[in-house]
């Protein structure tokens, strides 16, 4: 029986060849300037979040440039302000939570002691870690609430180790303070970096991303200080101490969908329980469970869902890859550029679709 030969045919030629080098040495040129490329993605960012307060002084006469300054002069006073006067607070609070963990621990009787007990015996050595000298955690917390309060340098050396160091955080703000003062400063941003055949989709679909971040901050920010008020206010008529910690934790859980509600209330219930017993922790326990149903059925919805339509389990996959790339600002960033995708997503099925109705479907 004869072999038959079969001839493939690669038709390659140079056009297509400069393009994978060229992509290639993108990835390439990216990955080496990541740290780069995330400066510049959070001054973007920035900027953006800033926009509609732009807006807002313009309509009362306000110069561009002149809103901006003041934007940032206000941010900057709101953040030190908090940082000063609302930082000690946490920490004392935090300070007296460490200061009555033998007791906690002492208080909590689920089970009966016994030597070849496992969960007594992590207590016990728990117990005996905040009870000997060389536990200095809470030690240090107090010397760090002192040093805060004394001086500036721990705010400054604080935002700089948040941001990957001065200068990562000295380039944010300058970048952005640039992009934010030109009229459309990201716009003719965007002209001058991507090519001028994609031009127009790119802003377009930076617009509108960029509509959907603003709200998303904006309503991320309205639910964290609505969920810490409510708790605040809960765990306080409950008699519950550490109510000022328990609820600044639970407005930064709110970052995280889904399960940051259900991890917030971990210590509160905690704490119920070593204090109250079983009816305390219960009614706690009620408490965050009305809280979070007032959450996901009323705030929520109203708030972030319909405005930004990025699913949940993507804003956490986000957040995760984000973290585990680029730490804070990868944790910043992944919730914008998850919301960049889903529209990405959504104008791909859209001419998907539109081109599969122009086959099928006869042109009148």
């Amino acid at each position: 029986m004869a072999n038959e030969s079969r001839q493939i045919n690669f038709n390659i030629n140079s056009g297509a060849i400069v393009k994978a080098i060229i992509v290639v040495g993108l990835f390439f040129l990216l990955y080496f300037l990541r740290d780069i490329v995330l400066v510049v993605l959070a001054a973007v960012l920035f900027a953006s979040a800033i926009e509609p307060m732009i807006r807002w002084l313009k309509k009362y006469g306000v110069a561009r440039a002149l809103s901006v300054v003041v934007i940032y002069i206000s941010i900057g006073l709101i953040l030190a302000g908090l940082f000063y006067f609302l930082l000690p607070t946490f920490l004392n609070d935090l300070s007296g939570v460490l200061e009555t963990l033998p007791k906690y621990i002492d208080s909590v009787n689920f089970w009966q002691p016994s030597s070849d007990n496992v969960l007594t015996n992590i207590l016990s050595d728990s117990r005996e870690a905040a009870l000997t000298p060389q536990f200095s955690l809470k030690e240090l917390i107090t010397n760090f609430s002192s040093a805060l309060t004394g001086t500036a340098e721990g705010f400054l050396q604080t935002l700089s180790a948040i941001f990957g160091g001065v200068l990562s955080f000295i380039l944010i703000i300058v970048l952005s303070f640039y992009l934010a003062a030109q009229e459309d400063g990201v716009t003719k941003f965007l002209k001058i970096i991507v090519p001028l055949r994609y031009e127009n989709y790119v802003i377009n679909l930076w617009q509108r991303t960029q509509k959907k971040i603003g709200y998303w901050m904006q309503g991320q920010l309205l639910l964290g200080i609505i969920i810490g008020i409510l708790v605040y206010l809960g765990l306080t008529i409950l008699d519950i101490p550490n109510a000022f910690l328990l609820a600044i934790l639970a407005a930064l859980f709110e970052i995280i969908p889904v399960f940051g509600p259900i991890l917030s209330a971990i210590p509160g219930i905690l704490v119920a329980l070593s204090l109250g017993g079983v009816t305390k922790g219960l009614l706690v326990a009620g408490f965050y469970i009305i809280v979070q149903q007032f959450e996901n059925h009323l705030i929520y919805p109203l708030v972030v869902r319909k405005i930004v339509g990025v699913p949940p389990i993507l804003v956490i996959l986000a957040i995760i890859v984000g973290a585990k790339l680029a730490g804070f600002l990868g944790i910043l960033l992944s919730v914008p550029l998850a919301t960049a995708l889903v529209e990405y997503l959504d104008d791909f099925q859209k001419d998907k679709i539109a081109r599969l109705a122009k086959i099928n479907l006869p042109t009148e």
